[in-house]
């Protein structure tokens, strides 16, 4: 049923539902950001846990690093491969129905990861693991653009993408004392109790997603009839940044903004994932030998960044500004990686120079995506989020690799920091030659 048909045409919104915006969006936010950002928290530990499970993993199975770093890279295959068909999916069935193919899938393939006992088993249920997840942050992306406006969605996207940070907390201290006081238990890997009990939950939570989001705010019971004219009233008369009415998906993939876009993604992601793969081996090195105090220690930063990554999106709402403030998040990224390579693994001051750096990585993101969305037309969205993300999603799916051949040419892990410096980098020039800055009109170029 459409919106119009259920709270009939929008009309401009009385001085008294103005007043209540602010509640309302209040009221939507606290329906639908905490069941997404504990459903993003469980999708990211899936994707990095492989990180930490390396650690136990190496004692019992011939796997390499080249072995790891290929088996991390393989999930972003999948996404490759599936996130345009799975967003245009959500288009036409929904986004309950998408999320709980989604969400079911990948936690039995997270779960199955268990089992495996050769590298080919590894790669297959990594490639399966992204195929099966391919779709859920682009959906994600998609499905706030149905209940909120240009200007409310930075701080919005910014909250749900603190997930990731949030979870970079948790996942340290949980899986390290996973591998440490469950080795053993039933006979079983501390391993293999880390991928049982970090996958099962994606599963459980596909259900509980079905069941409590509503397609559109036409479909949400929880919303009264004026609530639902005021929201819809605002989608309609949203901005249209991109200046571009009209235009076609098919007419994106002909922009060749949209590949730059892309690339300036693809560097993001390989950028990220590199570090967040690596962290635990590079807190190794540090000299911190327990695999608890690893993940401990991995949560400083993590938790630093939560709160820098929520302040520079409310600070770019708050100026409208999306290209300088990820300029901004990508430097202070590079600069912090610089300084921890050459405090040459002194605990204290490394942790410090980290997290630093890990408050540009964790605003980067949120802020990137918030600034494509503002850049793609209304008509094109569903198909450009999924094919930037899919593009973008390669990097991941080589810089492990790239990175793990960099440190053994060289024989020193730094020569892959500096490559992941450049990256953030470069991502944040495309951007910048991307992007322009607003027009007095509110569009940009």
């Amino acid at each position: 049923m459409s919106s119009s048909a259920t709270v009939g045409l929008a009309t401009m919104p009385t001085p008294a539902e103005m007043g209540r915006a602010e509640s309302l969006y209040s009221k939507v936010g606290w329906r639908l950001l905490p069941v997404l950002l504990v459903a993003y928290m469980v999708a990211y530990l899936d994707r990095i846990n492989i990180g930490y499970a390396q650690l136990g993993m190496k004692q019992t199975l011939p796997f390499s690093n080249e072995v790891y770093g290929l088996g991390a890279g393989i999930f972003f295959i999948g996404y490759l491969i599936f996130e345009v068909p799975s967003n245009l999916m959500l288009v036409k069935i929904g986004a309950r129905k998408t999320m709980l193919r989604i969400m079911v899938l990948w936690g039995l393939a997270a779960t199955a990861m268990m089992f495996v006992t050769t590298p080919t088993e590894f790669y297959v249920v990594r490639f399966l693991l992204g195929a099966f997840e391919a779709g859920f942050f682009p959906g994600i992306i998609l499905y706030f653009t149905y209940w909120y406006p240009s200007i409310r969605r930075g701080q919005v996207i910014a909250i749900f993408m603190s997930a990731t940070t949030l979870m970079s907390v948790v996942a340290g201290p949980l899986s390290g004392a996973t591998l440490k006081f469950l080795d053993g238990v039933n006979g079983w890997h501390g391993w293999q109790w880390l991928f049982l009990v970090q996958g099962m939950p994606a599963a459980i939570l596909g259900v509980v997603l079905f069941f409590w989001l509503d397609d559109k705010p036409a479909q949400a019971k929880w919303l009264s009839p004026a609530e639902k004219n005021l929201l819809q009233f605002n989608l309609e008369n949203d901005i249209d940044t991109s200046g571009k009415a009209g235009h076609s998906f098919g007419k994106s993939l002909r922009d060749p903004k949209v590949y730059l876009l892309s690339l300036a993604y693809f560097l993001l992601l390989g950028a990220t994932y590199a570090l967040v793969f690596w962290l635990p081996t590079l807190i190794q090195s540090w000299g911190v030998k327990d695999v608890l105090m690893v993940g401990i220690y991995a949560a400083i930063p993590n938790a630093v960044g939560v709160v820098g990554m929520i302040w520079l999106g409310r600070s770019s709402d708050r100026h409208g500004e999306r290209r300088w403030h990820y300029f901004a998040c990508v430097l202070i990224a590079a600069i912090g990686l610089g300084i921890t390579t050459l405090l040459t693994g002194a605990l204290v001051p490394s942790l410090a120079a980290l997290s630093f750096a890990v408050i540009g990585v964790a605003a980067a993101t949120p802020l990137f995506w918030t600034a494509v969305t503002e850049y793609l037309p209304r008509s094109s969205a569903a198909g450009g989020i999924a094919f930037i993300s899919s593009l973008g999603a390669f990097g991941p799916s080589v810089s492990p690799s790239v990175n793990a051949a960099i440190t053994k040419a060289t024989g020193n892990g730094v020569y892959s920091m500096y490559a992941v410096m450049a990256a953030y980098i470069v991502s944040g020039a495309l951007l910048l030659m991307v992007v322009r800055a607003k027009n007095n009109e509110g569009q940009i170029s």
